[in-house]
C-alpha cells in the first residue's frame, strides 16, 4: 500500500501549521469549500466521462462522501458560532490544474492524477493538524485521514488503469505542489503556501 508521506516530496511548513491553529475560522470555511470542490469535481467528471461505467461508479461514492465531509464541517462551523463567510479559493488547485492537457485521454489522465495529490495533500495536512488542534477537530481530522488516504489511491487507480506508465505526470504535478506548498504565499487557506 501507497504511503501518503513517502509519495508526496514534502511536509506541510511548521508555519501553516501554527497559522492553521490561529485561524480555525478560516480554516474550517475553506475547508468546508474544499469539501464542495472534491465533490463537483467528481460529479464533473461523471458527466464528462458517460462511456466510462466503472470510473463513473467510484467517482459517485467519491461524491457522496466529499458531501458527507461538507455536512460534517458545516455542522462544525454552525456548532462552534462562526459566521459562513465567501472565502476566495487558494492558488492551489488552479496552478495544479494549468498544465493538465487538452487531448484526450491524457486529460482525464493528468485530472485523475491532480485530483489523488490534492487528495494525498489533504490527508497530509490532516495528519499535521491532529496534534495542534482541541480535541474534537482533532478526533474529527484524525476520521478523515482515512477518507482521504482512500480517495487518493482510488484517483491513482483510475489513473493508472488508464495508461501504462503515468509516472512521469505524477512526478511533473509532484513538482508543482512541492512549489506551491514551500513558498510564501500571501492568503492563508487548507492548501495555501508559506503564510507570508
Amino acid at each position: 500500500m501507497l504511503n501518503i508521506k513517502e509519495f508526496l516530496n514534502c511536509e506541510s511548513p511548521d508555519t501553516w501549521v501554527e497559522c492553521a491553529a490561529d485561524n480555525l475560522p478560516l480554516l474550517l470555511m475553506d475547508h468546508a469549500n474544499c469539501e464542495k470542490k472534491a465533490a463537483s469535481t467528481a460529479l464533473n467528471l461523471m458527466y464528462r466521462y458517460v462511456d466510462k461505467p466503472a470510473l463513473m461508479m467510484q467517482l459517485s461514492k467519491l461524491a457522496r462522501e466529499e458531501l458527507r465531509h461538507f455536512e460534517q464541517v458545516l455542522g462544525i462551523i454552525s456548532a462552534r458560532q462562526i459566521d459562513c463567510v465567501h472565502v476566495s479559493p487558494s492558488r492551489y488547485a488552479g496552478e495544479l490544474r494549468k498544465t493538465v492537457r487538452t487531448h484526450e485521454p491524457a486529460r482525464l489522465i493528468d485530472v485523475l492524477i491532480v485530483s489523488a495529490i490534492v487528495e494525498a495533500r489533504s490527508c497530509e495536512r490532516f495528519g499535521r493538524l491532529v496534534g495542534v488542534l482541541d480535541d474534537e477537530l482533532a478526533t474529527f481530522y484524525r476520521s478523515l485521514m482515512k477518507s482521504e488516504a482512500r480517495h487518493f489511491r482510488v484517483y491513482l487507480e483510475l489513473a493508472r488503469a488508464l495508461a501504462a506508465d503515468i509516472e512521469p505526470r505524477i512526478e511533473h504535478f509532484l513538482a508543482i505542489d512541492e512549489m506551491l506548498i514551500t513558498t510564501p504565499d500571501p492568503d492563508f487557506r487548507f492548501h495555501s503556501g508559506v503564510p507570508t
